[in-house]
This record gives C-alpha cells, sequence and structure tokens, in this order.
C-alpha cells in the first residue's frame, strides 16, 4: 500500500509532535533573544534529548567499559574524568553510537537545521555529553553486593 504525498507529510508532522512531548521541560535552559543560533539549538534541542536519553547513554557507558575488560574502575577520579572525555571524543565509532541516540530524536526541522551546521553542532552535543556522564560518575559504579 503506497501512501500518498499528503499521508506521508501527516505522518511526518504526527511524528515531530510526539517526540516534543516526550522531551522534558528545562526551565534552566533559558532561551535569550541574542543566543547565537548553535547556542539555541544547544538549549532548545539538545539539552531536552541528553535529558530525556540520560538512562540510556548511561547503561552505554556502562557497556562500553565493560567491553574494554573495566579498565575504567581501576582510574582514580581525575582518571575517570579524562577516561570519559576521552572515549567519546577519540573512539569515533563510540562517538557516533552516542550521536545517532541524539538525532535520532530530532524532528524533521531539527535535522534540516542541524545539518547545516552540523560539525559546531556535534562539539557542543559531545561536550554536554561528556558533561552529563562525568556529573553522574556514581551511576556508574559498579554495584556491591552487602553480604
Amino acid at each position: 500500500m503506497l501512501l500518498s504525498l499528503g499521508q506521508i507529510e501527516n505522518t511526518m508532522i504526527d511524528r515531530d509532535e510526539r517526540l516534543y512531548r516526550q522531551r522534558p521541560d528545562l526551565s534552566v535552559s533559558k532561551i535569550k533573544d541574542n543566543m547565537s543560533s548553535e547556542e539555541y539549538f544547544q538549549n532548545a534541542v539538545l539539552r531536552p534529548i541528553l535529558k530525556f536519553q540520560n538512562d540510556i547513554l548511561i547503561e552505554i557507558f556502562k557497556t562500553y567499559i565493560q567491553k574494554r575488560k573495566n579498565v575504567y574502575y581501576t582510574l582514580n577520579l581525575n582518571q575517570k574524568l579524562n577516561y570519559i572525555a576521552h572515549s567519546i571524543q577519540k573512539d569515533i565509532k563510540f562517538r557516533n553510537q552516542l550521536k545517532g541516540i541524539v538525532v535520532g530524536l530530532f524532528s524533521l526541522k531539527e535535522y534540516q537545521l542541524y545539518t547545516k551546521n552540523s560539525s559546531a553542532l556535534n562539539k557542543r552535543m559531545m561536550n554536554l555529553m561528556i558533561q552529563r556522564i562525568q556529573n553522574q560518575l556514581q551511576l556508574l559504579e559498579r554495584a556491591t553486593l552487602l553480604e
């Protein structure tokens, strides 16, 4: 069954509306008139998506640690912070996986804006992701059973 152009457009509008409704409202991320377009995109789009995706991002990072033989757990605090930043900045395959988790929740219009300046927006996205994971180190620790 082929969809008409009107049906396809309605499907996209419906998808976009559902995406917007899923995002948390972040009153902390104030939108100001004098913001650059990248800063606006960061606060209006990236921050809410990253907050919405927080639990899966933490789980993905735990899996990343396990696949690399749990070296993370032998590090001191500073080394752990560096490990997180280095993993996200330098491991291209991992970085692309994380990027996909965010980009997949863009509306069509947001994606079109993103493609116009993806390099700068990717940098912002990864910096926000690094900060988010670094600020939740306690969630990365292995669970220990009380005996």
